[in-house]
C-alpha cells in the first residue's frame, strides 16, 4: 500500500451504493468489503442521472451511504478515481475531488474515511435533502 493512502476505507452515496445496478458497483463489490451504513455531514445534489454531495459543518445536514473497506487499496482507488473523472481532461475534469473525512457508522462508530465530493458549483443543482440518493 502507497504511504500516501491514509485509509483504506471508501464512503459511498450514489452509484457505488451496494444495491446500484452498474458495472462500477460491481467492481468496488469485488474489491472491497462491505463495512456498513452510515453518514457524513453534508449536502446532497442531483447532479445528473448521479449525485453530488459537498461537505457541511452542519450537524442537521446529512448524507447517507456505505462504508466499504478497500482491498488492494492502490490498484482499486486508482480504477475509481479514473470513474469519478479525478485529474480526467474531458467535460467531466476534477468534477470530484478524493476527500478525507471522518463518517459516521450507525454503529455510532466514528471511521476516517475518503469519500468523492463534488467539486463544482452546486448553485443550480436540486438538492437531494433526504440526503439520500437511493431508499437505504
Amino acid at each position: 500500500m502507497s504511504s500516501l493512502m491514509e485509509s483504506e476505507y471508501l464512503f459511498v452515496y450514489g452509484t457505488l451504493l451496494k444495491d446500484f445496478e452498474s458495472d462500477m458497483s460491481k467492481f468496488l463489490e469485488q474489491h472491497s468489503e462491505f463495512v456498513g451504513s452510515g453518514y457524513f455531514n453534508g449536502n446532497l445534489y442531483e447532479i445528473s442521472w448521479y449525485p453530488g454531495a459537498v461537505l457541511s459543518d452542519n450537524p442537521n445536514e446529512k448524507v447517507y451511504g456505505h462504508v466499504f473497506k478497500i482491498l488492494n487499496a492502490e490498484k482499486t482507488f486508482k480504477v475509481l478515481d479514473d470513474y469519478e473523472g479525478i485529474g480526467d481532461t474531458d467535460e467531466h475534469a476534477n468534477e470530484y475531488n478524493r476527500t478525507l473525512i471522518d463518517a459516521y457508522l450507525d454503529t455510532q462508530e466514528i471511521i476516517k474515511t475518503w469519500v468523492y465530493i463534488y467539486n463544482l458549483s452546486t448553485t443550480h443543482l436540486k438538492h437531494i435533502s433526504s440526503g439520500k440518493y437511493l431508499s437505504l
